[in-house]
Parts: C-alpha cells; structure tokens; sequence
C-alpha cells in the first residue's frame, strides 16, 4: 500500500512540474505550500503504513506481488488471449446450431422454388481438385449406416431357437427336417438402406423327412432362370434302413389300416398332388411359431406378432421399449451340393402357384457379398455404393436388382484396390455409366450364369457354369413403354446422383 500511495505522489509531483511553466508565480507559490501541507499530513499515515507492514510482512508481501503482476503486460495479454478464446468458441457452438434451425424451416415451408434457390447460394466445392471434391462429398453425402451386427445377431439367434424347437417336437413325424438358417437379402449382405422397416430375410435348407425324397423339376426347357420350378414328393420304402427307428412303418408294405397308427406321411400334410406346396408349408410354420414362441427365452423379453404372408413366415419382435425387428423366413430346397435353392420366395408374377418353387441365388449373391469385403475389407466401397442406390432407386420402377447385378460385374471388373473411398466419385459414375449402355443395347447379362469371372468359393450347378449368358433386359425387346420408361428414369437417376454428391441430400 505505501509502494502505491508513494506512486501517486511521485505521479502527482511529475505532473505538477509539468504544467508548472504555464503558471504565474502567485499560483506556483501557493501549488508549493499546498504540496509541503499533504506531505505534513501523509507523513504520520506512511508511519503508520510502515508499522503495521512490519507486523504484517506477509500480506505486505502478497500485495505488493499482486501490484507487480498487475503491472506487467504479460498478464493483461494472457487475459485478451482468453477472451479471444471463450468469444470464438461461443461463435463455434452458434453456427452449429444454426444450420438445425435453418432445416427446421426449409421442412415447414411448402415452396419448393425457395429451396432451389438456397441450394444455388450454397458454395460449390472446387471440380478442378478431385481430391477435394472427394473430400466434400464423403463429409456431406448422406453415408447410411452398416447394418447393426447386434439386431442381425438377434435375428439369427431367434430362428436358431425356433429351430431347435422344431427338432424336439417334430423329430419322428414326417414333416421337412429343416437345416440352420442363411441370412440373405440386404439386411445380412451389409447394404440395407437406414431405414426403420428393415427385413431380417434368413432362407432354411429343407431336406426330405424319413421314407421321402424330393426330385427338382426344373420347369420348361431353355428356362435357365427355372421360374417354374416345383418340388416332387415321392416315397421311398425303409425296410432295409438302419436309421429308420422300430416304430416306424414302411409305407409301401404296411395296410392303410397299419399306417393310420403312425403319423401321416409329408404327401397328406404339405403336398398338393405330389408337389411340395409353399403356401401350405407358410402356414404351417406359422402356426408353429405361434406355438413355440413361449418356448424361447426372447418370449420373456419380446412379444411376437405373425405378420400376413403368403409363402413365408414373417413375424415381429416387439421389446418393452417398442423397438421392433421384422424376421422373414422363406424355406428352400437345395439344387444338389450348390449355392442355388429352389425357394418358397415370391416371384415377380402377379399370380404364382403354390407349387411352385422358383430358383433362387439369394445364397450365392449373399457368398459372393462376403467373399468381396473380406478380400476387400479396406476398401468396402461397395457396399455404400449398393446403399446410396438403393435409397436413390425409392418412387422408380429400376429394380435393386438391377443395380446389384451391375455392380457385381463392376467389382470383378475393376481391380478391388480401386474401390476405395477415394474412388467414390469414380465408382458411382462407372454404375451410372454401365447401366446406361446396359439399357441402350438393352442387355444386362445375369451374374452366375455363364460368368468366367466366377470366384472359386461359389459353387454353381454345370448348368449355371456351361450355358450361355441370360439377359436380364429381354423383355425390354417387346416391352417399349417399360423401355421408355427405365430411360426416363435413369436420367432422374442421374440427376438425384448429382444432387446429392453436390448438396448431400
């Protein structure tokens, strides 16, 4: 405190000294008496300062540490430095929350011009630097999520428990002996658009029951699709079996009277003249689940509810908290040792027999997915691809499919280490581009069939490996309004690329 007053002196003397030369002498005369009169007076309070600083040392210390720090720059700089700080991280968290609330009223207002415009003033990324370009569209481009490896465990853990219930409860019957499930679809490949309807889609071998056999008709000659496929039921006599068990009646050498005490064969149950019947076999698991879901351990957990499906059994899950998973089954017959199943799946006819089994490569494409992002697993730039078209392809009549199979053909054509996020842009025009000379000449050749491009771990009937190639796009030759259409709207296709490799959305 004595440092501070004797500083306010010293300042009050300097500045008297210099304006003294402006004054007359009556005024420097009595500016002098009135200096010596403070000085009399400050003098007993600087003794007094002075004692008690020597009774005090400490605080003494401490003020006088705090004059000095107050004094110099560097802490008045570091203070700006902080404020600076705190000013542009309150900047930061604004502009954040700007653009929700600028979203919030592009959603409410219901002129689309507007939104045109908005979109026009955005700035445009430089198309000179591709890597930049890259860059934008890989932090603004709507990038759908994986498909979440716990639901899809779930799925498999609740048919896998339905199915050790079906062995316990239909082990001597002679109904279908039903083999572990296969995820298919999307849902399982890894490319399911983010979407809350997602179907678990799993496919279940089934295999002829003791004293049955099944015989593929593989439909009209030519039809290398087998779109009318069927299964036939046909008996087989078990005298001489080892595995047939003691009370089991063969049933070509028993009495219709004996073989009313046994179970009724697979012919009375879910055939229909001879043909194994998907409808009937839908229904009839369907009652089972229904049944068996008290039976499982998820039944303490999720309620189930047996959704409307003709040729599958498709059910949902519903936990306590309302989140739902939809599981779809579909049973097929297997073609010999291969990855092609004669499958209960509905086909794209308006009208499909019961009896009818079309052919199905939902487990070889499923094998051919895997195979790609585990030797590709670095550069798994497929599968956005498949998930960014299959949102885009939403309101059109151009099949998934049809994008899958491009694709397909795209990735044993163009190395795999060229299917890196840096390629995206590349990548997502070379589907563009194959689909449009596709649909000008009217020719997609189907994936698996007659494809030398084939991985090893596929394993396909000689049929699929020695025929020919099958177009997709046959029927485009007489269709031409379905052909005008497909090229309208894979100009809007292009356009919705554009849109949202520019704007992300």
């Amino acid at each position: 405190m004595a440092l501070a007053l004797l500083f306010v002196l010293m300042f009050l003397g300097f500045g008297l000294q210099k304006v003294g030369n402006e004054l007359d002498a009556d005024t420097k005369e009595r500016t002098r008496q009135r200096v010596e009169m403070l000085q009399e007076r400050m003098t007993p309070f600087l003794l007094e300062i002075e004692k008690r600083d020597q009774e005090h040392p400490r605080h003494s210390s401490i003020q006088a540490v705090l004059l000095s720090v107050l004094l110099r720059w560097q802490f008045w700089f570091c203070i700006g430095i902080l404020v600076l700080f705190f000013w542009y991280l309150w900047r930061v968290l604004k502009s954040i929350q700007e653009p929700d609330s600028s979203s919030d009223e592009e959603s409410s207002s219901s002129d689309s011009s507007s939104s045109d415009d908005d979109n026009q003033g955005r700035a445009l990324p430089n198309p000179n630097d591709a890597n930049d370009l890259a860059d934008y569209v890989a932090q603004r481009i709507y990038w759908p999520l994986p498909n979440p490896t716990i639901i899809r465990h779930q799925a498999l853990e609740v048919v896998e428990g339905l199915l050790n219930i079906y062995g316990s409860i239909f082990q001597k019957t002679f109904f279908p002996e039903l083999q572990s499930a296969i995820g298919v679809g999307s849902a399982f490949e890894g490319w399911s658009p983010h979407e809350e309807n997602v179907v678990y889609c799993l496919l279940i071998p089934m295999t002829a029951p003791r004293g049955h056999s099944f015989h593929m008709e593989l439909g009209n000659e030519g039809d290398l699709l087998a779109r009318n496929s069927s299964v036939r039921v046909e008996l087989e006599c078990t005298c001489g079996m080892k595995q047939a068990s003691e009370d089991m009646l063969c049933f070509f050498h028993h009495s219709e009277e004996e073989l009313e005490k046994q179970e009724p064969s697979l012919l009375d149950t879910l055939c229909t003249s001879s043909y194994l019947d998907a409808e009937k076999t839908a229904k009839w698991f369907q009652n089972f689940v229904k049944s068996a879901w008290v039976l499982l351990p998820q039944s303490q957990v999720y309620n189930v509810k047996v959704l409307p499906s003709t040729r599958s059994c498709k059910f949902r899950t519903t936990s306590a908290t309302k989140r739902n998973i939809t599981i779809e089954i579909i049973f097929g017959v297997q073609q010999g040792n291969s990855d092609i199943f004669l499958s209960s799946q509905r086909t794209e006819a308006i009208l499909t027999p019961s009896t009818t089994w079309p052919q199905s490569c939902a487990v070889a494409e499923m094998k051919f997915i895997q195979h790609i992002t585990i030797e590709a697993w670095f550069h798994s730039l497929h599968l956005k691809c498949m998930q960014i078209f299959a949102r885009m392809l939403v309101g059109t009549s151009i099949s998934t499919y049809f994008i899958k199979t491009a694709i397909m053909h795209l990735l044993t054509a163009i190395p795999l280490e060229m299917w890196h996020r840096d390629d995206f842009l590349l990548r997502l025009d070379d589907i563009v581009r194959y689909l449009q000379c596709c649909l000008e000449e009217k020719r997609l050749n189907h994936f698996f069939f007659g494809n030398e491009m084939m991985p090893n771990v596929i394993v396909l009937p000689p049929a699929f490996q020695f025929s020919g190639p099958v177009n997709l796009f046959e029927y485009l030759e007489e269709d031409t309004y379905a052909y005008a259409r497909m090229l309208e709207e894979l100009q809007e296709l292009r356009y919705r690329l554009t849109r949202l490799m520019i704007y992300g959305q």
